[in-house]
């Protein structure tokens, strides 16, 4: 015999899905399928034309000048560091609350990441904080367009070009977002994408860096290329078989079966942006009237992407803590996530670069309350119904009356 409907699932009860609802999913259709099998059959799966056409296109997208593919957001991340000049000795600020990749790429060039709060409403880097970490050996900042939205660009530009500092965009969550009708892509000194499964777009793994600087792009493309000056395509349109490595780089190549990938799902991000923000749309309305928990704000003139949509627990109207509503969610076949452990606080930057529990206080308070609600285009409308039935069944459990 099945348990009531309104009981919670973890207690007994029926749960508002049977099938697990992820908080992320790719999009693939025939489309996609027939680009990728076209270059299947062509005479270059990497190194060959659709990079460069993917890099057009991309740029167009988000109005940069240069776009230089690579094989992950991460190395996209790489490329901006190694193109910054970033090497042993430097620091360079990196917010607390994102993925570790943010700060790896620092730590992989020989710098020291230097972790900075954030914003408590929004989780942006806090540009004050920012401010209070600099030191003579500070070289870059790092900003995290974290969940879909651009950070305060005004005054992180203002401070990088106060103090001769490389700013650096981590957009793998803003593809198509804005900052005072300024795109994403174009807001930074270099600016990195990703193209992971979850991701606006998907190529499987990729990644891309945007940038106005020519000399920069050029870097980054033979920072790709084993710091090869030439590929295996100008080699060949060339006539020549001599190459020259004139710096050292890694295999970060993006192939043209994912680049084939990414120009027919780039076609479609308009389409899929509109869904998410009214996903996005849809859970603001549903939560407004609830105790327990509360999205993240929305920062004035900014068009958010939405790649992730996180509540904060309201621990002073919720009976529960953040373990315990995720378990609930999750029972009830929502897949809700974390993002993210703050990254000072893994044992990695604990025990190499001495970071420690009270560097950035806000950041861990966050950590403590924050999930991330199911957000892809293909939800349909009966799968966001179950996440806002699945919440309101959590709010009668456990709000305070």
């Amino acid at each position: 015999m099945s348990g009531r409907p309104d009981k919670l699932a973890v207690a007994g009860g029926t749960p508002v899905r049977s099938a697990m609802l992820p908080y992320g999913c790719p999009a693939v259709d025939d489309d996609d399928v027939a680009a990728v099998v076209a270059v299947l059959r062509s005479d270059w799966l990497t190194t060959g034309p659709k990079v460069g056409e993917f890099e057009r296109a991309f740029a167009e997208a988000v109005g940069a000048q240069h776009a230089v593919a690579v094989s992950s957001g991460t190395a996209a991340l790489h490329a901006a560091v190694h193109a910054s000049d970033i090497a042993a000795g430097d620091e360079v600020v990196v917010p607390a609350m994102t993925f570790a990749a943010s700060a790896n790429v620092v730590a992989m060039q020989g710098a020291t990441p230097v972790f900075a709060d954030v914003e408590a409403d929004t989780l942006l880097i806090d540009p004050l904080d920012v401010e209070r970490k600099l030191t003579p050996r500070t070289k870059a900042v790092v900003a995290v367009d974290y969940a879909g939205q651009p950070c305060d660009y005004d005054a992180l530009r203002d401070l990088c070009a106060r103090r001769g500092l490389r700013l650096i965009a981590d957009a793998c969550h803003s593809l198509g977002a804005a900052h005072r009708q300024s795109r994403a892509g174009t807001l930074a000194d270099l600016t990195a994408f990703s193209f992971h499964p979850v991701k606006h777009i998907a190529t499987g793994e990729g990644g891309m860096v945007t940038t106005a600087s020519a000399d920069a792009a050029e870097r980054m493309r033979r920072f790709r290329n084993h710091g090869i000056a030439t590929d295996h395509r100008q080699r060949a349109e060339a006539g020549t078989w001599h190459y020259e490595m004139v710096e050292l780089g890694y295999n970060y190549r993006l192939s043209d079966i994912h680049c084939a990938l990414g120009l027919m799902q780039l076609r479609k991000l308009p389409v899929w942006l509109a869904r998410r923000r009214a996903i996005a749309r849809r859970y603001d309305e549903a939560i407004a009237p609830l105790g327990i928990v509360a999205p993240l704000a929305v920062r004035n003139g900014v068009e958010h992407a939405y790649h992730l949509y996180v509540v904060q627990v309201d621990r002073q109207r919720c009976t529960a803590d953040r373990q315990t509503l995720y378990a609930a969610l999750r029972a009830e076949g929502i897949g809700v996530n974390v993002h993210y452990m703050p990254v000072h606080l893994h044992p990695f930057y604990r025990e190499h670069f001495g970071t420690q529990p009270g560097d950035c206080p806000v950041a861990e308070a966050a950590y403590e309350r924050i999930l991330s609600l199911p957000m892809f285009p293909r939800m349909t409308d009966a799968d966001v119904d179950a996440v806002v039935a699945a919440l309101r069944k959590v709010d009668a459990a456990y709000a305070r009356s």
